[in-house]
């Protein structure tokens, strides 16, 4: 009885002691953590080697931008070069077309010494540079002056009092007041039946439209910010602008184009008047004349035509006609170098003056 008691309580134990044998063989608990263990060795390793393959492209990368700075550095290095070449093949034109402007200057003075003899008068001022001549031929006296600008503001348009509207001003105080080493009358102008004077045409005075007018007869005779003769025809106020003008004034007729005549309107041929007259040269330099006229036994005056004539034999490129007459005035180190038609200088209401 007692034997199969036993086998009774073994044959229910056989589970329990399986499990337990089992268990003690493998712990559930120790696997979970094995697991749990193995899966950031893994991952790590995972990253491990993504980090060397990112490392691998970063040295490739890196590789690759040293290629590139020694590249850019040879070719920086290379246009260094080139600019220094090229800078100093600029600073040789310069070099020579200074050069070439002095001895263009140099034969100019040359020709103007061997016509009219040596200047009577130089200045040689920080902004300009002004010879001038003594203007004597057979019927006719007058003085001249060739004029370089070592500084474009050397040269300004000024209205009588500042005003387009005003009683007029004589060439000489206006050159006085100025501080000019140089001035003649320029522009045009009407007077009312008060006596004031307004200019005719277009008026510009340091880039200010002062005056405009779309008269055609008239010729506008402007300078540049360079200091350059602008003589043109204006039909807007934008090409005053576009042209970078800062002074002008206007009269008729213009008398040479790239050296050669125009025609001279039937009203203004072979009249002999006294003359204001301007022009420039090849190289830039201007050339400004002033002959007396109306002056028995001392000048009768110059007709258009024989003026057109004489600044060819100046070599002049273009020129043009200035107010004249009574008008007609030449200031020279604060004096009147000429001698005004009607005794005495007149009133005008603008003037072109040069600083030293």
């Amino acid at each position: 009885m007692l034997g199969k008691v036993n086998k009774f309580f073994a044959f229910l134990l056989a589970p329990a002691l399986g499990f337990l044998v089992a268990f003690s063989w493998a712990n559930p608990v120790d696997k979970l953590q094995m697991e749990a263990l193995k899966l950031p060795v893994e991952q790590s390793n995972e990253q491990a080697t993504a980090l060397r393959e990112k490392l691998d492209e970063t040295k490739d990368q890196i590789s690759h931008a040293e290629e590139l700075i020694d590249d850019i550095r040879d070719r920086t290095e290379k246009e260094q070069k080139d600019l220094e070449k090229q800078n100093k093949h600029i600073d040789n034109l310069l070099a020579a077309s200074k050069s070439q402007t002095q001895k263009s200057a140099d034969v100019l003075d040359t020709i103007l010494s061997n016509m009219l003899g040596n200047p009577i008068g130089q200045s040689f001022g920080k902004n300009s540079t002004v010879k001038v001549y003594s203007l004597e031929e057979a019927g006719y006296r007058g003085y001249m002056a060739k004029v370089r600008l070592n500084n474009p503001q050397a040269l300004k348009m000024v209205l009588a009092n500042n005003s387009v509207k005003s009683k007029g001003e004589t060439t000489s105080h206006a050159g006085k007041r100025t501080g000019a080493i140089l001035a003649v009358n320029a522009g045009g102008f009407m007077a009312d039946k008060s006596g004031y004077l307004t200019p005719l045409g277009i008026t510009v005075v340091d880039g200010k439209i002062r005056t405009f007018s779309n008269n055609s007869n008239l010729s506008f005779v402007g300078f540049n910010n360079k200091g350059h003769l602008v003589g043109t025809k204006i039909t807007t106020q934008q090409q005053i602008s576009q042209q970078g003008i800062l002074q002008g004034a206007s009269f008729l007729p213009r008398l040479l184009q790239d050296g050669k005549r125009l025609a001279i309107p039937r009203d203004w041929a072979n009249a002999r008047q006294p003359r204001t007259l301007i022009g420039h040269f090849d190289n830039g330099d201007l050339l400004v004349i002033v002959i007396d006229g109306r002056r028995e036994g001392w000048s009768n005056g110059v007709t258009l035509e024989e003026a057109q004539r004489k600044l060819q034999e100046f070599h002049v490129v273009d020129a043009y006609n200035l107010d004249g007459g009574g008008s007609s005035a030449f200031y020279y180190k604060g004096k009147l170098m000429n001698k005004p038609s009607g005794g005495k200088e007149r009133a005008v209401v603008s003037n072109l003056v040069i600083m030293p």
